[in-house]
């Protein structure tokens, strides 16, 4: 049985590690709250904007914008949403495995599969394992804003334009409550329109200044808000990830030290039995 001294280290050192998680929790509520908040804010604005997106593709020809067009797939890119830290329960291994399934399910299907890793995990993971990484973007989601989200998407765009990538698919957590995330997949390239069995009778926008420069305008800020959502939805989803971690490693360090000050009890009665033991035994000693 361990010493009472080396148990009360280990109750000294699980209190410790407790408050660092406590107060880890705290932190990442915090930041869960402005991250759900700044969600909550853009994700109608998001649906129906790129609805209108949708229901101009659908009216107009797709040679119409270079962005609209459809080629036979060859090379794809991954966009990845990862972490920059850990400690977040299974959010970053559930995104990582997702996309080697999907690797392992469809690399006979293209040319190339490339991936654009936003978060330090993600990229971590991948370039130890030698996959093709063509760009990386980390320490995003400590102030996650629509220039970042601009940067990524208009990158994506380019690539996409010059017959680069002829595919783009965001893999990212969608948030759905502070313990419950869900791996999403989204082809934010090319622009796919939703099928309709009837157009016959679908009346089109008018346009002004022009047809060329409302789809010039639109399509890349529409792009950049889709872009703009997924790492909201993906920050919302660490943080709520966290928390949850944050809490059930507090609470498991709760158990530990019930148990440790339970031994360190029976240590101690046991100690204090075994002295009483010895000097009654002396005492009788001494009398005879």
């Amino acid at each position: 049985m361990p010493s009472l001294r080396a148990i009360k280290r280990q109750i000294a050192s699980i209190t410790n590690t407790r408050q660092i998680t406590r107060a880890m929790k705290m932190v990442a509520a915090a930041k869960f709250k402005r991250a759900q908040e700044n969600l909550i804010r853009i994700r109608p604005y998001a649906i129906s904007t790129y609805n209108i997106l949708e229901d101009l593709s659908v009216r107009i020809d797709i040679t119409a914008h270079p962005l609209l067009s459809r080629r036979e797939v060859k090379r794809i890119e991954l966009v990845i949403m990862t972490s920059d830290r850990g400690f977040c329960g299974a959010f970053n291994s559930n995104i990582i495995r997702y996309a080697e399934k999907f690797i392992k399910e469809n690399a006979s299907k293209y040319e190339s599969i490339t991936f654009s890793c936003i978060g330090r995990k993600g990229r971590d993971y991948f370039k130890k394992r030698n996959y093709q990484l063509r760009r990386e973007f980390v320490h995003v989601f400590d102030n996650v804003s629509f220039d970042i989200a601009l940067d990524i998407s208009n990158d994506l765009i380019d690539n996409f334009l010059s017959a680069n990538l002829d595919e783009v698919i965001l893999i990212y957590n969608e948030f759905k409550s502070v313990i419950q995330q869900r791996v999403t997949t989204f082809t934010l390239l090319p622009i796919i329109p939703p099928k309709r069995e009837d157009i016959s009778n679908l009346v089109d926008y008018i346009y002004e200044p022009d047809k060329e420069t409302v789809l010039n305008d639109l399509i890349p800020r529409c792009l950049a808000i889709e872009v703009y959502r997924a790492l909201l939805e993906s920050a919302a989803s660490e943080f709520g990830a966290r928390m949850t971690a944050m809490e059930n490693a507090t609470n498991s360090a709760s158990d530990i030290i019930d148990s440790l000050i339970l031994k360190y009890n029976r240590a101690r009665q046991a100690a204090i039995t075994k002295e009483l033991s010895e000097i009654i035994t002396g005492a009788e000693a001494i009398k005879k």
